[in-house]
């Protein structure tokens, strides 16, 4: 290809010249300018000559070898090296290649002043020379420009083209970055592929939870176990899962985000391995193999926060975070979906045997493609990192964690009150819903297991809707706190008034529909208290999830409890005037303290 661009301007738009590998001469005159330029391309260099009246070039002739070269025979004395710009200021940033069968030529229409040159290139730089593969890298562009001028006049052989096995191309030189065309899953975000790893990861983590709630019916009549007994088997987890809550976040903040989300996820994958072995060695190595299960998910959503806190920018921060809590919502209706047909087919162990082995390809795909953070990523793109780190945020790592000051601040009281007052009415319905279906509802188990799988679908999908309505909103103007406030009062509000009309609905349908508005309307709690921590300090968000979501599992705890207390004295109404009335405390509470702005550096 033959780049010939015979250009005087001052101001000049965009340029297009055509080219062909041609075969015969071509004459071309330019003449009549008051300054008058002949841009040459010889060899691997461009050149262009200055004259005041006339200049004459002749294309002799052309070669298509490992690179694109032509030669020019002009006067040597007048031939000067150029460098591609606009008015002499600024390069033309972008080429694009098309192909074609037809010969072109470029038609001067317009008075212009000035000179311009013109190049190819497969980047923005000079030096480099397009080969003949580079064209498949090169953003395609369709569009084709004409040039005229009245002052000057250029007349062009016909020609003829030159076959090529690789077909002719056309040369176009638009406005606008040089960017090469790459495959989409190249080009796709890394903090998004960082997010869908987190998210792969809640995903496994609730599938190795609950399956547990399933294998427990077969493995109680092999062992013989009561009821008490298999209490104690499901509270074992919340042992080791309430003990690395904070300490998952000192760890997160300190040594990065990959290394304790990497090490949560292979820990809790080989325990749910050998918890078939521990079960028939012994029910003391059984209790001891799920607590180790609750240390390795104990870590996962502070390091999670950690790594997002560096990883994601404020305007994507709340569908970051509801893409991967949805993760964990969908974890729980895949394991409760899999996991009988698995004992059906294969026997209580089959379960933890393949839940866990699916950790350690999650493992291997973490350990090539993670980072903590995106300075220490090399193939993060100049365009992404200064997308990621244009925020005020800090992105290094803590050495010492400022107690003192944290429990000071007023915002992170707030969310740690308010995790509470969330989590006592979540963990309520989602552990007592099956008995409700049965007893009030008067559902079968297999009615009650199927209607159990809908509150996870409903805080699944209303988790990212409420995600991307967030940061429309923090991307329209409206302030971060406003937003965080308006999206926890949601999740907060919106289940209490579900949970008030339970009372009033006369049939099942309608109390399975208020159930899943209930648990929909909570999940927008994604975008309110759960995006706060990394808002009032980023650098401490392992941290500050650690020490709400401690609150947050004391509540499950308590609340589980003290349901089962009050049904024994009460009824169903009952357990939901507390859950209600502590909704309406934490709306309270989080609307008078909480902030989005940062108060921890």
């Amino acid at each position: 290809m033959a780049i010939g661009g015979l250009i005087s301007n001052r101001n000049f738009g965009s340029f297009i010249g055509s080219g062909k590998l041609c075969r015969g001469e071509q004459a071309i005159l330019l003449h009549r300018g008051e300054r008058s330029a002949v841009a040459v391309v010889h060899g691997k260099m461009l050149y262009r000559k200055l004259c005041s009246q006339t200049a004459n070039g002749f294309i002799s002739g052309y070669s298509f070898g490992p690179f694109l070269q032509t030669t020019v025979h002009l006067d040597e004395n007048t031939l000067k090296p150029i460098s591609i710009s606009r008015n002499g200021r600024q390069p033309i940033s972008s080429l694009s290649l098309r192909h074609s069968e037809k010969s072109h030529r470029v038609y001067p229409q317009q008075r212009s002043r000035g000179s311009f040159g013109c190049y190819s290139s497969s980047s923005p730089s000079l030096g480099r020379w397009l080969e003949p593969g580079d064209e498949d890298r090169i953003r395609k562009n369709r569009t084709r420009a004409y040039y005229k001028s009245e002052e000057y006049d250029i007349t062009e052989a016909k020609v003829d083209p030159l076959p090529s096995p690789e077909a002719t191309n056309e040369v176009v030189l638009v406005e606008g970055e040089m960017q090469e065309a790459v495959p989409w899953w190249q080009s796709f975000p890394k903090r998004w592929f960082i997010v869908l790893l987190c998210f792969a990861a809640f995903l496994l983590c609730n599938m190795d939870r609950v399956n547990m709630s399933i294998a427990i019916l077969p493995m109680s009549k092999e062992f013989n176990w009561n009821s008490a007994t298999v209490g104690l088997i499901q509270s074992s987890f919340f042992w080791g899962y309430l003990l690395t809550q904070i300490l998952g976040g000192i760890w997160a903040d300190k040594f990065g985000g990959k290394l304790v989300l990497g090490f949560g996820v292979i820990w809790w994958s080989v325990a749910t391995i050998l918890t078939p072995i521990a079960a028939r060695i012994g029910l003391p190595f059984l209790l001891t193999m799920r607590a180790f299960m609750g240390i390795g998910e104990g870590v996962a959503m502070p390091a999670m926060n950690n790594l997002l806190s560096k990883w994601i920018p404020v305007s994507e921060r709340s569908r970051s975070l509801a893409l991967v809590y949805s993760g964990m919502y969908l974890g729980s209706v895949t394991g409760l979906a899999f996991s009988p047909i698995l004992i059906h087919k294969f026997g209580w162990p089959s379960v933890f045997y393949s839940f866990g082995s699916l950790g350690s390809i999650w493992f291997a795909l973490w350990l090539r493609k993670a980072y903590s953070s995106p300075n220490e990523d090399p193939k993060l793109s100049k365009e992404e990192k200064k997308l990621i780190m244009g925020g005020s945020i800090s992105k290094e790592p803590v050495k010492i964690i400022p107690w003192r000051l944290i429990l000071s601040k007023a915002p992170v009281w707030a969310l740690i009150i308010s995790h509470f007052c969330h989590n006592w009415g979540t963990f309520i319905l989602l552990t007592w819903m099956p008995t409700y279906y049965n007893q009030v509802l008067k559902f079968n188990l297999t009615e009650s297991g199927l209607f159990c799988v809908l509150p996870w679908l409903t805080m699944a999908a209303f988790a990212n809707i409420g995600g991307w309505i967030a940061d429309t909103l923090v991307s329209k103007g409206l302030s971060i706190t406003a937003v965080r406030k308006i999206m926890q009062s949601i999740g907060f509000l919106g289940p209490a008034f579900f949970l008030t009309q339970l009372s009033h609905v006369r049939t099942p349908a309608m109390a399975v529909l208020c159930m899943a508005c209930s648990q929909g309307s909570d999940a927008f709690s994604q975008s309110g208290l759960y995006s706060n921590h990394q808002d009032i300090g980023p650098r401490y968000a392992g941290v500050l999830l650690g020490l709400s979501n401690t609150a947050g599992v004391l509540a499950g705890v308590f609340g589980t409890a003290a349901t089962g207390y009050i049904l024994q004295r009460g009824s169903w109404n009952d357990v939901f005037k507390v859950s209600v009335a502590l909704y309406i405390i934490g709306t309270l509470v989080w609307n008078l303290f909480s902030t989005g702005e940062k108060v921890l550096d």
